[in-house]
């Protein structure tokens, strides 16, 4: 493998990634707050039939990507309702969510199989893109590229240093020390889980929107749940999930160059390579103590009058 072969590899690297930095930023501000959401499959799907769309028919991508963050949050927004409001078992309304939102994306979605829609192009930033090496595989991606390399760290200092963050963070870790010291523990959990519907829409949206520029069924391909595997496997921390995000496109983005290649393995093994990853990384983080660093009340539903 010559070395620009190495260098557009990992360029393909970071821009694999990138739907899975969104959505797995999603799921861990929704699961801060104390709630597990098994639907990011779902609601990247829709997120990226409603950018998709909105796209097309707008002929704005900006206007796309906005429609993809508003329709992952109405597909929280029904899990919150169960969870959160009806107090219903959240992993089975997580799993029903990822249903819905398949069938939902496969059955609007037909109709634009094979479409393009205005997207989002690569473009060099002044100065950094000018960077050996660095600037080609950082540097000259899309707007919503750079936009990932901006939540991360905006995340995590949200959770950490802000008054909304650290309430979110109390409402997942011990939600009745959060209502004596006067929080509303349940609008906090709204706010997480909402919050994780956008940025997993946002991961769908780029998909459709500066990935493929088309939309097609099943176009999130399994990344909604690799990125709850990669919560997990990152210990709930933003600058880890970054990095395990990439390490994930970078298996995605191998086998694609693989077939490319005309190697002689067989389409279904490569297929399998991200997969067999993510059973593994849970693995690991399984031996290291999976719940190490996940919030003491992960999963407990809150009554709204304790």
């Amino acid at each position: 493998m010559t070395w620009a072969i190495f260098l557009s590899l990992l360029a393909a690297t970071v821009q694999a990634g990138t739907p899975i930095v969104y959505a797995t930023l999603g799921e861990i501000l929704t699961e801060k707050g104390g709630v597990i959401n098994l639907g990011v499959e779902g609601m990247m799907l829709v997120g990226a039939l409603a950018g998709f769309v909105v796209a097309l028919h707008s002929g704005s991508p900006v206007l796309g990507f906005v429609a993809g963050g508003l329709a992952g949050a109405g597909m929280a927004a029904i899990h919150g309702l169960v969870c959160i409001w009806f107090l219903g078992n959240q992993i089975v309304s997580g799993l029903a969510l990822t249903i819905l939102g398949t069938g939902l994306a496969g059955f609007f979605g037909t109709p634009y199989i094979g479409r393009t829609a205005p997207g989002f192009d690569k473009f060099s930033l002044p100065f950094l893109g000018d960077i050996p090496w660095i600037g080609y595989i950082f540097f000259q991606q899309d707007a919503l590229v750079y936009l990932s390399f901006l939540i991360a760290p905006l995340l995590w200092a949200f959770l950490r240093y802000t008054r909304w963050g650290m309430g979110i963070r109390a409402s997942g870790e011990s939600p009745a020390a959060a209502r004596a010291a006067g929080l509303h523990v349940q609008g906090f959990r709204w706010a997480a889980v909402l919050g994780g519907g956008v940025l997993a829409g946002w991961g769908g949206s780029y998909l459709s929107l500066a990935y493929t520029h088309l939309w097609t069924n099943g176009l999130t391909s399994g990344r909604g749940w690799i990125a709850v595997a990669l919560v997990i496997f990152a210990f709930w921390r933003p600058e880890r999930a970054m990095l395990g995000a990439y390490f994930f496109g970078g298996v995605m983005a191998f086998q694609l160059r693989l077939q490319a290649m005309g190697t002689t393995l067989p389409s279904s093994i490569l297929l399998m390579f991200p997969y067999v990853l993510t059973i593994a990384a849970l693995a690991f983080a399984s031996w290291r103590s999976a719940r190490t660093g996940a919030p003491a009340a992960l999963g407990i539903n809150i009554e709204p009058s304790e």
